[in-house]
């Protein structure tokens, strides 16, 4: 299920989003670090799941996600999208922010047509992120996942990504490796700034696991990167590896969320 690599993307990289130490052993510290009080859901599994619900029930995608929204006040949302959620007209603004992406995880999961897929991601990003970049960078996410899902090599991921953000053009492009990215990546909101670095961070993996490590080695929006790109990692590895994931969502998500996370698609 992309939706749960995305989600516990989130709850894992949750941990060093605003607090990681400069001297942070990304390739030995535990995966859950049980005294770190920042571990937990955020504004990016809201919304997932909150995507999720609207398209399995086949409900209105604004109000499911207003309504979910709403129950989570304190999750971390950017100010802009807070006003978006409490505000009564829900109009877009224009973003290119990182929110449009981590939210589609569960339409590269659940559409099976290639035009489709796009269609929705697109207009998951539209409601409050219509900037061209919101927009693409929702679109690239799901069609990664998809792409994984139907079992398209890591290079094959890796073109399609590099195509949308090509070297000359985007600062993090999927073409700079890790190493190249370290010394100057600098925390970053966009969507242009997170989607091509998440999926480096996944090709570069070996596993969902050292994506997540991948992750760490970075100071970025981490638990944004997991959100993005944790859904690729686990429909290309068919799963979680030593993780158990199922217990350490279950632990950091409530009942509600839980309950959207189990519902049934299609």
């Amino acid at each position: 299920m992309a939706v749960k690599g995305a989600i516990l993307g989130d709850i894992l990289g949750s941990q060093y989003e605003f607090d990681r130490p400069l001297d942070l052993d990304w390739n030995h510290v535990a995966v859950v670090d049980e005294n770190n009080t920042a571990i937990g859901f955020t504004d990016d599994s809201v919304m997932t799941l909150a995507v999720k619900k609207a398209l399995v029930e086949g409900s209105d995608l604004v109000k499911t996600m207003v309504e979910v929204g709403r129950r989570y006040p304190l999750c971390g949302y950017g100010g802009r999208f807070y006003d978006w959620i409490n505000e009564n007209a829900h109009e877009p603004y224009n973003s290119w922010g990182n929110g449009s992406a981590m939210r589609t995880a569960f339409v590269g999961e659940f559409y099976e047509d290639y035009d489709e897929m796009q269609q929705m991601a697109a207009k998951v990003a539209a409601v409050s992120h219509n900037h061209s970049e919101g927009i693409k960078g929702a679109v690239v996410t799901a069609t990664c996942i998809w792409m994984a899902r139907h079992g398209k090599s890591k290079q094959d991921i890796y073109d399609y990504v590099l195509e949308q953000y090509p070297k000359d053009e985007y600062e993090y492009s999927i073409a700079y490796s890790l190493n190249e990215i370290r010394p100057r990546y600098k925390w970053n909101e966009s969507c242009q700034g997170s989607v091509p670095a998440a999926m480096r961070c996944f090709y570069e993996s070996t596993d969902y696991e050292s994506f997540i490590r991948n992750i760490y080695s970075l100071e970025c929006d981490s638990d944004t990167f997991g959100a993005i790109a944790g859904g690729v990692a686990e429909e290309f590895y068919h799963g979680f590896g030593e993780i158990d994931a199922d217990a350490i969502i279950e632990k950091y998500l409530d009942e509600y969320l839980w309950g959207i996370l189990c519902q049934q698609g299609k």
